[in-house]
């Protein structure tokens, strides 16, 4: 629905590190798309038709005998590959998101009500700090970060600062073409999950470890070169004077 932009970062300030050691990268903001008001030549309203065919053309799943329509997050033994299939053309958004990050917590009450719009879509979730691979592959520098599959290719990528249910509702309907359900609205249950809006305190390990590496290579060093000046001829005569 608007301009090529950056679809590897996010907004300067609208966007966490996966590993949380750095600011993350910049992300096009998505600008709409004006129709002509006036009626247009043939050729021309061909054109716009054209302009407005799906991007993506998902094979909707079956909803038959489904109650509860509900976003499923992937725990750290779970592969992503597993929950895509390669030999279908139905499709799957992703997102990519870590429970300490304060967008991604502010973006989950809106992702858990997609569901409920578009039924026969999937949607699904998953820590990026506990899939550091997936994030590698598929170029998730900074989260939270959503994609939409078809099969198991990744075929668009969410590039609005802007994360709420509507923008989301836009943007799957621009690649998609369908349309979601009109009197689904973000409520007090999606605010409760599946997908936490609370942060959630946690230790950057990799961060600690780098930290004492570094302290103990700085002892190290300095040791040693206390050692070697003991060996350099001179400098022992002039530490005795």
């Amino acid at each position: 629905g608007g301009p090529a932009g950056d679809c590897d970062g996010a907004a300067a300030g609208d966007a966490c590190g996966p590993a949380g050691s750095g600011p993350a990268a910049t992300q096009a903001r998505e600008q709409p798309v004006l129709e002509p008001v006036l009626p247009a030549p043939a050729e021309e309203q061909n054109g716009t038709d054209s302009a407005k065919a799906p991007k993506v053309n998902c094979e909707e799943r079956n909803t038959t005998g489904i109650d509860r329509f509900t976003l499923q997050i992937l725990n750290v033994s779970q592969d992503l590959m597993e929950f895509l299939n390669p030999n279908s053309s139905d499709c799957t958004l992703v997102l990519f998101y870590t429970p300490w990050c304060r967008f991604s917590a502010s973006l989950a009450p809106h992702f858990n009500s997609l569901p409920r719009a578009f039924p026969t879509l999937r949607f699904l979730a998953l820590d990026a700090s506990q899939h550091s691979s997936l994030s590698t592959r598929f170029g998730t520098v900074a989260v939270p970060n959503i994609l939409l599959f078809q099969g198991a290719k990744p075929m668009a990528r969410f590039n609005h600062t802007d994360r709420t249910l509507e923008t989301l509702k836009d943007f799957i309907f621009n690649q998609t073409g369908i349309e979601a359900k009109s009197d689904v609205a973000v409520t007090e249950e999606d605010w409760e999950g599946p997908l936490p809006s609370v942060l959630t305190k946690g230790i950057d390990w990799l961060l600690l470890f780098s930290v004492l590496f570094l302290a103990g290579f700085v002892m190290y060093a300095t040791v040693r070169t206390e050692s070697i000046r003991w060996l350099i001829p001179g400098q022992e005569h002039e530490h005795q004077e």
